[in-house]
């Protein structure tokens, strides 16, 4: 038993549980920061890996736009925290930052432990304590209050608790759900929930020859009656038994659920920047005025890296080495068809094991976006990924993470 009483309790020591715990403490209030690991900040140590990216050069207005419908939830944790402030609140405790490509915003020792270190230093100038190896169990009440976290072999007592345990991705860096559980139990409601920024597997096992180079501006689109509205554009990597890269990441949000209802979910990829049938024969007659001679082969090789190319022909039953006017005419169209849409069929993925992030958690709509408190329980207060909200990679969700994170530590 343990009789101290704190003014604040945060279960988890990401980003949204470590400067919850730092904002509240500037504010005069005694913190307690639980951490069921035996050292904090494990999955921000991991980060882009290793690399942390923070944060991206957007406006409020984009960046929410790029969460879907859920993001206007974020306006008032933006507004009170938004890209500036969070490189300004870096600065402050010693981590410079840059944007080497006017987007994305890193330490500039590109490292994760540089942050890790800053933050550690934080929380000892503010007397913040910080107690691992220890998993809370059950959230305390005395009527609709919150009065503190049973762990293991403690009851801690708090005037306030706010739960930063994250999402199900990468278990072995501690995410259990843990979050969802003490909040279920509390009659919150969490949606379902899947893996997300991830590879995906695929049926087709030609890709594996192509896994080599990287394949700019492809867009996807899913090949499903009822979600032909779901698309993505960006950088794609064929790998030994799928696909990868930044557009698949952030795909993959829409893709897992669909695979959890279908059991397949088959994909078009435009490999050609975007380029038409029409305009594929175009480009062809041109490239063939200066060299008539070259193969079928050598011509797709102009446009595509050569073992893509030499797939695409197989697909095509087209011989490599034959030339471009000597082909079939119902299969010169076929291989045409397959540079606008290659189809190509996901059929599986590494689960959570190797999710970035998770799609789903507690319920916005229980949750007070000027407050992050619960609408349920009083003084309970939630940020971070164990909400209902992901964004795509590029700084979204370790910026979500720091707002909704600064937001909660107001205890307002």
């Amino acid at each position: 038993m343990n009789s101290d009483k704190y003014d604040l309790i945060v279960i988890g020591s990401g980003a949204a549980g470590i400067i919850s715990a730092i904002i509240a403490a500037r504010e005069g209030k005694k913190v307690l920061l639980l951490e069921k690991l035996s050292k904090i900040a494990s999955k921000l140590k991991a980060t882009g890996g290793g690399r942390c990216n923070l944060t991206n050069t957007l406006s409020n207005e984009d960046f929410m736009a790029r969460f879907g419908r859920d993001g206007r939830f974020m306006q008032d944790a933006l507004s009170a925290f938004d890209n500036k402030a969070l490189v300004s609140f870096m600065d402050e405790i010693g981590v410079q930052t840059h944007a080497p490509d006017g987007f994305r915003i890193f330490p500039t020792s590109h490292s994760s432990a540089t942050i890790i270190s800053a933050l550690e230093d934080e929380m000892k100038r503010l007397s913040i304590e910080v107690l691992c190896n220890e998993r809370a169990e059950r959230l305390l009440l005395i009527g609709e209050h919150i009065s503190g976290v049973k762990t293991q072999d403690k009851q801690l007592n708090a005037a306030n608790v706010i739960v930063a345990t994250g999402g199900l991705g990468y278990p072995v860096l501690g995410a259990e759900g843990d979050g969802y559980n003490l909040a279920s139990e509390l009659g919150h409601k969490v949606t379902d929930l899947s893996p997300a920024m991830m590879p995906l597997r695929t049926k087709e096992e030609w890709v594996k020859n192509c896994r080599a180079d990287t394949i700019a501006k492809v867009e996807l689109r899913v090949d499903l009656k009822k979600h032909k509205k779901l698309r993505a554009k960006g950088d794609l990597i064929f790998t030994n038994h799928g696909i990868r890269g930044p557009v698949v990441l952030d795909f993959a949000r829409e893709i897992t659920p669909l695979l959890k209802k279908y059991g397949e979910v088959p994909l078009l990829l435009n490999l050609t920047k975007g380029k038409n049938e029409e305009e594929i024969q175009k480009y062809f007659k041109k490239e063939l005025q200066k060299n008539p001679s070259q193969t079928i082969l050598e011509l797709v090789s102009t446009l595509l890296p050569k073992p893509l190319s030499q797939e695409l022909c197989n697909l095509a039953k087209i011989k490599s080495d034959e030339k471009y006017k000597k082909i079939d005419g119902a299969k010169r169209a076929k291989l045409i068809s397959l540079l606008v849409w290659t189809p190509l069929t996901v059929n599986g993925h590494d689960g959570f094991r190797l999710a970035m992030i998770t799609r789903g958690g507690i319920s916005l709509k229980e949750i007070d976006p000027k407050t992050m408190q619960s609408r349920i329980i009083k003084s309970l207060y939630f940020c971070g990924e164990v909400m209902n909200l992901d964004g795509p990679c590029g700084g979204y969700n370790l910026q979500w993470s720091f707002a909704s994170g600064h937001l909660a530590g107001k205890l307002l």
